[in-house]
């Protein structure tokens, strides 16, 4: 195994964890209503009650988990020529690597978007907590480290442009 695949198995399991974690302490510090909404100065504008926010996670999370890891449990099986890739009869030979990269690939689009989702959970209770006097504008990172994180991912691909080095040039 790879150091990439075991990084992105261990970073996919850990935000799994963090997914579980920030739901089940986010529901218990929630107030029965949650701001999620807020207008230009900073002021809640739409709230919604703490067992819908509950069930949308939810749904956003097994959503995730299940489908595409399950596309990424597929991804052996589907003919190499029928995958959206330049150089397929290339990467064809070198099936084994192709596998590992778009499954890798897979994985930690599953770890960035149950990242994100816990941290927007963490950054939600924190903005809705009557002990902290910290507002949505304190959050603005947020935004940037989660669309950082997804054009990351998305640009891991670009690495299918090149086609595999041959075991011998190694």
């Amino acid at each position: 195994m790879k150091v990439t695949t075991f990084g992105i198995k261990v970073w996919r399991w850990l935000s799994l964890v963090l997914v579980i974690g920030a739901l089940v302490w986010t529901y218990s510090v929630f107030p029965q209503t949650v701001a999620v909404d807020f207008s230009d100065n900073g002021l809640a504008e739409k709230y919604l009650e703490k067992e819908h926010i509950f069930y949308i996670v939810m749904a956003l999370f097994l959503l995730n988990n299940v489908l595409i890891t399950g596309l990424a449990r597929h991804i052996p099986n589907v003919d190499p020529m029928h995958l959206p890739i330049l150089n397929k009869k290339v990467w064809a030979q070198h099936r084994e690597e192709l596998n590992e990269h778009l499954i890798n690939w897979l994985y930690c689009l599953v770890a960035v978007i149950n990242t994100i989702i816990g941290m927007s959970l963490f950054a939600l209770a924190t903005i809705n907590s009557q002990q902290y006097k910290l507002d949505v504008f304190d959050f603005s990172w947020l935004y940037y480290a989660g669309l950082g994180l997804m054009i990351i991912v998305f640009l891991l691909p670009l690495r299918l442009l090149w086609t595999p080095a041959p075991e011998d040039k190694l």
